[in-house]
């Protein structure tokens, strides 16, 4: 596993870049050791938090889904990514979420990595849940449920073997063809997987509970009294306003842990909540700064929902796994002239002779 590197020194003279086929650099590294890898920088910047700039996503809705951009810096490199989230997308065989991502140098504002970040975005909110769940979960966990089997269960389930040790995954859909979906790609994963015809039969037995639906809509996935004590729950779906998966009561009964306080009250769980219920900032458990789980019986609750730091995690980890392989391909999309103070001269130069 590679060191993740911050300093400004190893971006600044690196040509733009992007990555070459994500799926195949997955495959070539094993997808459960990216997802360690992942871990390893996510851990990083979360233990380096304190030290990025932090906004609250900048979002476009409309009644068919959002499109947002999501800036961040640790005042070395600067990143953003774009994303949309249409759940409407799959039934007319598009994806509910794309996503690219640009990572630049501070010191001379050079993009130098353009990625794609649909594959990615699915492997660092996975990646970012094990973690999560690492600090916040069980002694002795071995079992997760996950209610929602669309584009990112199975993700949420390697990852949660990979980081967590959990062997055991119940999965339930609304639509038996997803959970369906989801059972094929597992087989041979090395995960026990059961097919659940209800939520509640989902979560019996279960030490993590993950909700990750993609329904627009303020929804009850989990009532109250479907979650006994001692649970830790990784809600991932609720993730824009109006957009919500838990019943207020388990928020109640739960001690709630959070990315940005500022865009998850607005995005997630806790919008159902007063503007001023007291939250926890999961980066001070991850920093060793507060104690996450402190009781056997215990509810703790981690309201997801995607932050830019993580996405700037996933693409310094990217950076550093191409650089050097086939997987880098240099983009020409910078203008370069010989004298930069003459970038007209340069235009004029490149008009085509017609002789």
């Amino acid at each position: 596993m590679n060191k993740p590197n911050l300093a400004p020194s190893s971006l600044a003279y690196v040509p733009f870049v992007s990555v070459q086929n994500m799926m195949a650099l997955v495959h070539s590294i094993g997808i459960e050791d990216f997802m360690k890898g992942l871990v390893a920088y996510l851990e990083e910047d979360f233990k380096n938090w304190e030290n990025f700039d932090k906004t609250p996503r900048v979002a476009s809705h409309s009644a068919e889904g959002v499109i947002e951009l999501m800036p961040t810096s640790n005042g070395e490199i600067y990143g953003f990514k774009y994303v949309n989230g249409h759940p409407k997308n799959t039934h007319e065989g598009l994806q509910t979420v794309t996503a690219f991502g640009l990572l630049a140098t501070v010191d001379t504002g050079y993009p130098v990595l353009l990625s794609e970040m649909t594959i990615l975005t699915a492997l660092r909110t996975a990646a970012t849940s094990a973690l999560v769940s690492k600090h916040l979960m069980p002694k002795g966990a071995t079992t997760m449920a996950v209610i929602g089997n669309g584009a990112q269960s199975e993700f949420q389930c390697l990852a949660a073997k990979a980081i967590c040790g959990i062997h055991n995954v119940r999965l339930y859909d609304i639509d038996p063809a997803a959970t369906q979906k989801a059972v094929r790609n597992l087989t041979n994963q090395g995960l026990n997987v059961t097919s659940c015809a209800s939520p509640q039969e989902a979560i019996e037995g279960a030490h993590i509970i993950t909700t990750c639906t993609a329904d627009k809509q303020c929804a009850t996935i989990l009532s109250d009294n479907m979650v006994g004590a001692g649970i830790h729950i990784n809600a991932i779906g609720g993730d824009c306003p109006g957009k919500t998966e838990l019943h207020v009561d388990i928020l109640k009964r739960s001690d709630i842990f959070v990315e940005y306080p500022p865009q998850t009250r607005v995005e997630g769980e806790i919008q159902a909540l007063a503007d001023d219920y007291p939250v926890n900032e999961i980066w001070k458990v991850i920093a060793g700064l507060e104690t996450g789980r402190t009781s056997a019986n215990q509810i703790t609750l981690f309201d997801g929902v995607g932050f830019a730091i993580e996405d700037f995690s996933a693409l310094r980890y990217a950076l550093d796994q191409i650089q050097g392989t086939a997987f880098m391909q240099q983009l020409d999309m910078v203008a370069d002239p010989d004298d930069p103070r003459d970038l007209f001269g340069m235009v004029l130069r490149a008009k085509p002779n017609r002789g």
